[in-house]
């Protein structure tokens, strides 16, 4: 549910109330079913309460509850000491958005925005904190803010409002500062005449502005009192109000329209002169920056993370489908790996610092690995993502991770969101997830999914399985029987050197008859270097071909779904993209090393693992080709331990239907400046 916060960082009257007011009628006005959420100071609900147009006990909701269902004709009000209840029993009513009435020191509830109301009068006391002073915390607590409003500004001498404001300044873009007042809007009961005397009191945290704007409304005081704040009047108050206001000489009383709140009915006829209560509304100076700014910060942010080059490219189809469900939403992406290649080749936004390590990646099969990255600058890289974090997360909804728990450490580090994560890098297949791991996936994430179902079932809790989703990466490719034999000599800098490799077992297969190849470059590669290996090799890079002699070999740069059309086998150095092949029936012949021999783990009978030699490597792809039964029992078997697609469908589906993030587009597209 989007929620806005109303919140101040002082005990007394800042208009808050005035102004989630005016807040919700200008909402209410964009069309959006608005709701209020407040605490009800000295009321006694113990459970949400929802009040409509007034109808509660000022005993049960207290009475700036009861002051605002009041004002505002058909909001919902809820009253509840645990704001989430109220909050979710407003969405039980079908509202779309939260205004939350003095809520900045609510941390632990999550808000879309958070306005900070400062009283331009006395707006930070004697800078001390209760009960030394009227703080509720520091003034640097407006770091948090996304918008401060600095209120009575009309009432503050120019000298004093300057000096608030650049107070405020110091912790708060300028451009995210706006102006208040209080204005009259009239009266209720009756309408003194210009020069009337009236007996003014008050149970008010600035009873001094109330009397102020007496005297601005032409109102002669004749006498005031003053009561603590949220005071409930009694017969015996009235009547010593009574004869103060007659001994002064005056001809109307008059209090606040919160104090109505806290005068039963029955006494509203015991006063002794008539009852003049002045209507105010709060004015923002600029309003339609202020509405433009308020749209901004509600706008939907969406942060997909990932850390490696498949789950990059993973993480691409998941924020291709979010734009399409979420169009007006900023959909980013964060990759810890690399410099998100994948991602701007899609055209999402990449906010997370370049992380390029010598391994291509963070945590490797070896400590020699590992090492190479610190020396390299990991640590560094490390902090600056944290800090990217720290920069970006105050707007974002909740994050997306793709990859393995480490990324799942350093979102929930850097935003401190639990986020949805979207489990690629182990299965059960391949040992599954460390108990440590189940745990934190269980006790920290919003919900996860998993490559399969044993793996689901292996974390529980709130895992499920409802497709692959590293065979979403191949969209709606289906592969038919094909004559191309597929050559991948994967993504990192080992493709240099495993290309000679794929090149002799090229020559091999050419010598039996087979002419069809076609070799996948990864964009990662440095084409230079690897065209330059090929050379040396006899093959020679002739536009989007290797040739030599007479045997051809097609290049493509197409992704892996693309490129394997029509592939008969492949002859794979790859991780994902060999996956991805088995996933679609396609054979594949990969070196024996120990990364591999993990992926075998995954793939079974999919993949057969041989020596790093052409003539291994042909011999292998040779034997499967000339065995029908073979090649029949390793394509069926990588299309079942790969599963079939639909993960990333599901992820958008859950955070449309459980997190309400189309409600938040949609509150969002009514907040938008016409313009």
């Amino acid at each position: 549910m989007p929620v806005i916060s109303i919140g101040n960082l002082t005990y007394g009257g800042t208009n808050k109330t005035p102004f989630t007011i005016m807040l919700a009628q200008y909402t209410v006005s964009k069309g959006i079913n608005t709701g209020i959420v407040t605490r009800g100071y000295m009321g006694k609900a113990q459970e949400a309460t929802i009040i409509i147009n007034g109808e509660g006990e000022r005993d049960i909701t207290g009475d700036e509850a009861l002051m605002i269902s009041r004002k505002l004709t058909g909001v919902p009000v809820a009253v509840s000491k645990r704001r989430i209840d109220g909050i979710n029993a407003l969405r039980d009513l079908g509202v779309q958005l939260v205004i939350a009435d003095d809520a900045f020191q609510h941390k632990s509830m999550f808000r879309d925005c958070d306005i900070v109301l400062v009283d331009a009068l006395c707006p930070f006391g004697n800078g001390k904190l209760a009960p030394s002073g009227i703080m509720r915390e520091n003034v640097t607590a407006l770091k948090r803010a996304h918008i401060a409003v600095i209120t009575k500004s009309a009432m503050s001498q120019p000298s004093q409002l300057r000096k608030v404001y650049d107070t405020v300044r110091k912790f708060v873009d300028p451009e995210y500062i706006f102006l208040s007042d209080i204005v009259a809007d009239g009266w209720l009961f009756c309408t003194p005449h210009e020069g009337a005397k009236v007996f003014a009191f008050s149970a008010t945290g600035s009873p001094e502005t109330f009397t102020r704007s007496l005297l601005e409304r032409g109102c002669v005081i004749t006498g005031n009192s003053s009561f603590r704040d949220h005071h409930r009047y009694t017969l015996d108050d009235i009547n010593t109000l009574n004869d103060l206001a007659v001994k002064s000489g005056a001809e109307f009383m008059t209090c606040t329209e919160k104090d109505l709140a806290n005068i039963t009915d029955d006494l509203l006829n015991s006063f002794a002169l008539p009852l003049a209560v002045p209507k105010v509304k709060v004015t923002v100076k600029e309003f339609g920056r202020f509405a433009a700014k308020l749209a901004e910060i509600m706008r939907p942010n969406i942060v997909i993370a990932s850390n490696g080059y498949g789950e990059d490219a993973i993480a691409s189809v998941l924020a291709a489908k979010m734009k399409t469900a979420y169009p007006l939403a900023d959909v980013s992406a964060f990759p810890l790996v690399g410099n998100g290649q994948a991602f701007r080749k899609s055209g999402v936004n990449v906010v997370s610092a370049k992380s390029v390590t010598p391994s291509a990646g963070i945590l490797k099969y070896s400590l020699r690995e590992l090492w190479h990255d610190v020396k390299a600058g990991l640590l560094r890289q490390v902090r600056e993502q944290l800090n990217d974090w720290k920069n970006i997360s105050r707007n974002i909804l909740t994050p997306v991770c793709v990859g393995d728990v480490y990324l799942l450490l350093n979102t929930l580090w850097g935003t401190g969101r639990n986020p949805l994560f979207v489990a690629t890098a182990k299965t059960v297949y391949i040992s599954g997830h460390w108990r440590t791991e189940r745990t934190l996936i269980r006790n920290f994430t919003l919900k996860t999914w998993t490559r399969d179902l044993p793996t689901a079932i292996q974390i529980g809790g709130n895992a499920t399985y409802s497709g692959n989703p590293i065979m979403d990466l191949l969209g709606d490719t289906h592969c038919e029987n094909g004559n191309v034999i597929l050559l991948l000599p994967g993504s990192r800098k080992s493709a240099i050197s495993d290309v000679a490799t794929l090149l002799g077992a090229v020559e091999i297969l050419a010598a039996h008859g087979f002419t069809l190849y076609r070799m996948v470059l990864a964009p990662t590669l440095d084409f230079h270097a690897f065209f330059k290996a090929c050379e040396l090799h006899g093959w020679l890079h002739n536009g989007n071909n290797l040739v030599k002699h007479n045997s051809v070999i097609n290049l493509s740069y197409d992704d892996i779904a693309t490129a394997s059309d029509n592939a008969l086998i492949l002859l794979g150095m790859g991780g994902t993209a060999n996956q991805l092949c088995a996933g679609l029936g396609i054979p594949v012949i990969a070196p024996d090393n120990k990364g591999k021999r993990v992926q075998k783990k995954l793939l079974g009978n999919s993949e057969i693992l041989t020596s790093n030699s052409p003539i291994a490597f042909a011999e292998c792809a040779l034997n499967v080709l000339h065995d029908k039964k073979l090649y029949s029992f390793m394509s069926h078997s990588g299309k079942f331990r790969m599963g079939l697609q639909g993960a990333c469908n599901n992820v958008v589906t859950f955070t449309h239907e459980a997190l309400g993030w189309g409600v938040r587009e949609n509150v969002y597209r009514r907040l938008m400046p016409s313009d």
